[in-house]
Parts: C-alpha cells; structure tokens; sequence
C-alpha cells in the first residue's frame, strides 16, 4: 500500500530539515533504502509499470544529482533547485517521462535539458546511447562530471533548440524544459517511427505530449499537465505568450476545461486521487473532488504561476469547498487546504507557506476567503489543494487569487 506522497508531506520536509546534519553523513545503503522507498510509494503506487525503467530509477543515486544544501530532500517526490534557477525534476516525472518514449536497449536518444544528469543517468540504464544538451553552461559543466562514470552518455553544452545534428536522427527524443511549440530541427532529427515526448504550452500552463513520427509528420498524444522550467535560447525568443506577474490568476480554477482527449483538468499538475465531478457544482458545471480513506497517502493538486512581490504586495485567495467526514492522517497537521509557496528569482522557496484552512468534519458547499502579504523577494509560486494525508472527502470550486490594491474593499 502506498505511504504518504512525499510532495505534500510538508512535516516530513521540517523533520529531514532538522536532522540534516546526520542526513548528509549516511552509508550508501541508507540512501538506497531511501530510494528504494521513493520507488515503491511514489513510482510504482503512482502507475508506472516498465520494469526495466523501475529498476533503472532504483539504481541511480539521485542525491548525487543534487546540491549539498539539497541533498536532504533527494528521495522526497519533488522538484528541487539546482542553481541558475533551473531545478530537478520529481522523479515520478522522469520515470513517467521515461516509460512513455518505450526505451529499447538499442536506441539512439536525444536529451534537450540536460540540467543535473538525472534523467541522462536514468536512460544511460535503458538505451544504447545517450545524447544531452544543456544550454547553462554552469550547469552542462557540473553534470558533464557527474555523468562521467557512465560512458554511454555524450554531454555538451548548446542550443536544444538546434538539435545535435551531428548524431542524427534519433530513436528517441525527450525534452525536459518547456518551448510554446515543438523545435522544427527536433522534428526532422527524429527518427521515422521514433516517439518524443515534451512539454509544451505556456509558461505555467503546460501539457506533456507523446510525439509519434509517422510519415515525415508527427501524431500527437496529450498525456498529462506539468510544469516544467521554460526552453530557453531561441526557443524563448520566439515564445508569443508571456506571463503577466503582475496580475497573478489561477487558470482553470473551475474546473471546467479539460486535457484534450482526458478527463484531467487544465492547468492542475500532480494531481493526485482526485476527479473532476459534473453534478452538484456550487458555479459552473464541474468541481474538484478528493477522496482517501488511508491516512497519510498524497491526494492533492497544483498549480504553478508567475508573481511579483515588487509590484503585488497582497493577494486573496478564496474557493469554494465542502467536507464529508474529513479527519487527520497520521498527525494533526495532516488536513485540507489550500496552500500556496513563494519562490524568489533562483527558483529556491521563500518560507513559509501561507495557507487557506485547515478544515475538518462535515459542511456543505461554503466559500472562504483570505488576504495575505507576499514575500518582496516573489516570482514564482506554487498553489497546492487537496487533503494533504487527511481521510475523507472534499470537493473544490472556484479555487482563485486575486490581487489585492489599497483601493480593493
């Protein structure tokens, strides 16, 4: 049975925070039964099933991908800084990722984002050879050493954008940073029947595809929300939609849009043991719904967006919500909410987190509201619904934020 997710496990977070010290000077089994925890409660339980890639994600250390200052969050399900406000992805996204191009142990793969090496260490145990561009160069330099004791990885730091020609075309391709539209040289380097997944979308509203080429053209196939860092380099200069931090919005906070092709909502990402219901909504025609009857096990959804504290000093956040017979997980900190966290420019969290709730028993549709003051250092933040490792069910409608000027009542 699975444990609690650990993205929404903000007590365990507190916990490895105070014991760091003792963290960081653990035996290498230690950490492997971290890892291996992580693969059975946040991998496995979550519906990947390729064997060969469950194996390869318990092989990779992923504490040597991570900063030291970092190293104590390695096995946790959550992005994490990584410096030059780029991050690792959760490790469920890579193995999801990874499961979804079907690697062969004779393909060729392409990697655009290279970042720490994770995901390069991950498919250097699947495939017969790994290519990866990093565009920050910081960072291509990092990973290119780490990446050294497996030499069926060729690293180099570039454009993504641009592909690797050289080495063309690809069985595989798998980008791991966020263009408005799919790189045309990526495209023609993709090999006729190859699969490449990325995502695409705008800079908080992003959904992963899975790319078949068939033809000379690509199919494609909606898979699931993400967020992930934007494509930078010439995949950004040509990006028409940009963010507008300075009137940060919840998208789809109804719940009305779906993925196409899915009955998963827009806009919301990790979404966990939750359904969009299309009866008995408080506005509009569907509403959010979190069920879990074990306590402590992730069930929540979120969103990311863009936020200036130099030009947005307080925001509303408010919603709409019920509770069925709703009650602590494992400990009393373990209840719904709806929770929000602060970023600064590198990407690193700005404690602490400010909440809407936490709420228990049983009441019918009711909306609550609050205003709080965000951090000057904001730029990014990250929304967060659900029951959080309570038992129970709740329903969400009109999740919002609203900034708030000295003239707004």
């Amino acid at each position: 049975m699975p444990r609690p997710a650990a993205f929404f496990a903000f007590t365990i977070c507190l916990a490895l925070h105070a014991a760091a010290p003792a963290l960081q000077a653990q035996t290498s089994q230690f950490w492997e039964r971290l890892r291996n925890r992580m693969v059975d409660e946040e991998i496995v339980a979550a519906g990947v099933t390729n064997p060969r890639v469950i194996r390869a994600v318990r092989m990779v250390p992923r504490h040597e991908h991570v900063p030291t200052s970092q190293r104590r969050y390695s096995y946790l399900d959550m992005a994490l800084p990584i410096g030059n406000a780029q991050t690792i992805s959760p490790p469920f996204v890579v193995a999801f990722m990874t499961e979804a191009i079907d690697p062969q142990p004779e393909d060729k793969v392409l990697e655009i984002g290279t970042g720490s090496g994770y995901q390069a260490a991950i498919l250097s145990h699947l495939v017969k050879e790994v290519y990866t561009i990093e565009i920050v160069e910081p960072l291509g330099k990092q990973a290119a050493k780490v990446l050294e004791k497996y030499p069926n990885v060729h690293a180099k730091i570039g454009d993504g954008y641009q592909g690797w020609p050289e080495h063309a075309p690809f069985d595989k391709i798998i980008v791991t940073c966020s263009p408005e539209d799919v790189p045309p040289k990526l495209i023609e380097q993709l090999k006729e029947g190859g699969r490449m997944i990325v995502p695409v979308g705008q800079r908080y509203q992003q959904n992963l595809y899975l790319f078949r080429k068939q033809g000379g053209k690509l199919t494609r196939e909606a898979l699931r929300p993400t967020l992930f860092v934007p494509m930078t380099g010439e995949a950004e200069s040509k990006r028409d939609v940009q963010p507008d931090p300075a009137n940060p919005a919840i998208y789809n906070g109804g719940f009305e849009e779906f993925v196409e092709g899915t009955t998963l909502p827009n806009g919301w990402h990790y979404l966990r043991q939750g359904e969009v219901v299309s009866e008995g909504a408080p506005a509009g025609k569907r509403f959010l719904r979190f069920r879990n009857e074990q306590p402590g096990r992730g069930c929540g959804a979120l969103q990311g967006l863009g936020i200036d504290g130099r030009k947005v000093k307080r925001i509303r956040m408010s919603l709409r919500l019920y509770a069925k017979g709703v009650r602590p997980g494992q400990n009393q900190q373990q209840l719904p909410g709806f929770l929000i966290t602060f970023y600064n420019s590198e990407r690193d969290m700005i404690p602490p987190h400010k909440s809407l709730g936490p709420w228990r028993g049983t009441f019918p549709w009711q909306t609550q509201s609050k205003v709080i003051d965000v951090p000057p250092q904001a730029r990014e933040a990250i929304v967060r619904i659900g029951l959080f490792g309570a038992v129970g069910e709740t329903g969400f409608d009109e999740v919002m934020l609203q900034r708030v000027d000295e003239r707004t009542p």
